[in-house]
């Protein structure tokens, strides 16, 4: 299940990064409050979209039918809150000075 996650949440980013034409554009649209910075309520939101686009029956699970196929067939339902876990791991690797929230530099740079 969880390569079946991280394979979705690794998609989006460059999804994402498709729609806006600089960090500072990037981080602007993400930036819910106005505050310079990315919060982790705010990077899930808007990294959710695409599983909200998936979610064809709304109903919080992306089942095999609503996943993107793969060489291996499809692979097990992913809940929104285990989706949200993995942007939140994402998110703590990104935040390298450990302070909450993710400025232009650490939304830039990739994972660690």
């Amino acid at each position: 299940m969880s390569r079946r996650l991280l394979a979705i949440t690794l998609c989006l980013p460059a999804l994402a990064s498709a729609q806006v034409a600089s960090t500072g554009d990037y981080l602007s649209r993400m930036d819910g409050d106005g505050d310079g910075k990315i919060s982790l309520p705010e990077y899930q939101d808007w990294l959710s979209y695409a599983f909200d686009a998936m979610d064809a029956n709304r109903d919080g699970v992306l089942d095999a039918s609503e996943q993107p196929a793969r060489a291996h067939g499809a692979g097990p339902s992913v809940t929104r809150e285990q989706h949200r876990r993995t942007l939140a791991e994402r998110f703590a690797k990104q935040d390298r000075n450990r302070d909450g929230s993710l400025d232009a530099r650490e939304l830039a740079a990739p994972p660690q």
